[in-house]
């Protein structure tokens, strides 16, 4: 008889423990709940830092929290100031990565919010201009094999984008350019060689880079309009180093080929808005009779 009654109280004991553990998880979520809308209100009102603290205290409270990983890491990015360049505000940014990183890694979070973290990774580090770190963050993605192929073309997207800046800011150098009137055909814009040759290899450099990046951007996702606007742009930086370097049938040859891609482009994206019209019909609600 006895034995049975230490067993009873040690049943009850456990019962017991057991809600009161379930009890405190309880009263936890609804602090984290309260503590999340604390820190919204907070951010609303541009104070970051404050609700960067109850969005972590929320986290704290409960871990399972899906959305307090995000909302840390954008109270920490409100917090850095682009363009002042104090080891203080460095820090922010650098800890706003490391936030934005926290969710990648976070199981349960949504792909959207996925890809606003790594979005805003990489924004940053444009922000702070380390082009060298956010080449490097944008070239893990188009290299990964676990990303979407789309995923990856876009990053090889922004990565020839790059490019075709570097070879546009020479090409349109006013010592580049010369306006020739041919009569009939009236004002036509010439591209010259610049005067230091290491211009124009660097130009070419970067033309020849950028297109190898567009072609894989479009090996990954053949119906990306960025990619095939960026191949258009590209060529045509092609066809004005090609006249500057006196090869006016390669000039004809990479115009064409720019028109080409530029045709693509505009086919994807007539595509994309007709779907897009057909997909907004259907959410109108039928006009009543």
């Amino acid at each position: 008889m006895k034995l049975s009654l230490n067993r009873l109280i040690l049943l009850l004991l456990v019962a017991l423990t057991a809600a009161s553990a379930s009890g405190c998880g309880a009263v936890n979520r609804i602090r984290a709940k309260n503590a999340l809308n604390e820190g919204a209100r907070a951010y609303k009102d541009g104070r970051f830092d404050e609700a960067e603290q109850k969005f972590r205290y929320a986290h704290d409270l409960d871990p399972d929290q899906k959305n307090a990983p995000l909302f840390i890491a954008r109270a920490v990015h409100q917090q850095y100031k682009p363009g002042v360049e104090t080891p203080e505000n460095r820090e922010k940014a650098e800890r706003a990565i490391e936030a934005y990183k926290q969710v990648l890694a976070a199981p349960g979070i949504e792909e959207k919010h996925r890809e606003d973290a790594f979005s805003a990774i990489a924004y940053i580090y444009r922000q702070m201009r380390d082009e060298a770190k956010e080449e490097e963050w944008l070239t893990q993605r188009a290299n990964s094999g676990d990303a979407p192929p789309a995923k990856r073309s876009d990053a090889y997207t922004i990565l020839a984008s790059k490019q075709w800046d570097c070879a546009y800011n020479t090409t349109e150098q006013k010592e580049s350019k010369k306006t020739i009137d041919k009569g009939d055909k009236g004002i036509v814009v010439e591209y010259v060689k610049p005067k230091n040759p290491d211009d124009f290899n660097k130009a070419m450099q970067c033309v020849d880079r950028g297109l190898d990046l567009v072609n894989r951007a479009i090996e990954q996702n053949k119906e990306n309009p960025n990619a095939w606007s960026y191949k258009t742009n590209l060529l045509r930086e092609r066809a004005k180093l090609a006249q500057m370097d006196g090869k006016p049938e390669d000039k004809a040859r990479f115009d064409s080929e720019a028109n080409a891609a530029e045709q693509e482009q505009k086919r994807l994206n007539a595509a994309a808005n007709q779907k897009k019209a057909e997909e907004d019909a259907k959410k109108t609600p039928p006009a009543a009779s």
